[in-house]
């Protein structure tokens, strides 16, 4: 218990610190901002025409949002590698402090800038004809799983930068596999209208849920003509996609810990 305390108050320490860093260069948060910005006037005007037009613009805010959050997982490798390659994280080692707080400290003040995320992604939304239908509580459950989708993404990110240990590295590592993954999903199209193995992939996506998921807290109902999944995944996605967070963070956190110990043994 003491030593859950011990990291808890760390952590909230390194986290405090993190965003005191991000207040005084408010220009880190530049990409976080303008990136949905320009995905949802994208693929709303150029993209939304031949989709659905004004029905899809609705629909499509849910598979932006899951898209940013996801992207978003990068700044938590930068710059998590980046206090790495300042030699930041051997100072903190050199201090009694719990070893998991670096880790912690920054997936949960990477939390903040999600959530400015979300509410830019939500404002692009109402200027192109997105509403919440649902009630408060939906919308609220809506907000929750997304910044617990964010918390999830960001260890996967803390794992990125701990095995790359340079900026420059983790930021290429940070990207690769962010296009593949946002786009075989359900967050723009139709699974239905990808080829033969590519939909089981998409279905089982947790982007395609958490997407799916805040389409139905927000009552944004697909297009007409869209063709909607089935299968239990897509069936449960709120379910699916809370399971999936808490799967990816039991997965990555023990691996981003592991090997933050194993470079502060060095």
């Amino acid at each position: 218990m003491t030593a859950l305390v011990s990291a808890a108050r760390d952590s909230s320490v390194i986290a405090w610190r993190n965003l005191l860093t991000v207040r005084r260069t408010p220009g880190a948060l530049v990409t976080g901002v303008v990136q949905p910005v320009i995905f949802v006037f994208l693929l709303a005007f150029v993209f939304g025409g031949s989709l659905g037009g004004g029905p899809y613009r609705e629909f499509l805010i849910g598979g932006i949002l899951a898209q940013t959050l996801t992207f978003n997982s990068s700044f938590t490798a930068v710059y998590l590698a980046k206090d790495l390659q300042l030699g930041l994280i051997d100072r903190f080692r050199s201090l009694p402090m719990s070893r998991v707080a670096v880790i912690l400290g920054r997936t949960s003040s990477d939390l903040v800038t999600s959530l400015i995320s979300v509410a830019v992604t939500m404002v692009c939304g109402l200027l192109i004809g997105w509403r919440i239908t649902e009630g408060f509580g939906s919308a609220l459950l809506g907000i929750t799983l997304l910044l617990l989708f964010s918390f999830a993404m960001s260890w996967i990110g803390a794992v990125i930068a701990l095995t790359a240990r340079s900026v420059e590295v983790a930021q290429s590592l940070g990207l690769i596999w962010l296009f593949p993954v946002t786009f075989i999903s359900g967050a723009f199209v139709s699974i239905d209208t990808l080829p033969g193995p590519l939909q089981t992939i998409a279905a089982w996506n947790p982007i395609t849920a958490v997407a799916t998921s805040v389409r139905e807290l927000f009552g944004n109902a697909p297009p007409a003509g869209f063709v909607t999944s089935t299968g239990w995944a897509a069936d449960n996605a709120v379910i699916y996609a809370i399971l999936s967070c808490v799967a990816v963070i039991a997965v990555f956190s023990p691996i981003a810990v592991s090997q933050y110990r194993r470079i502060s043994r060095r």
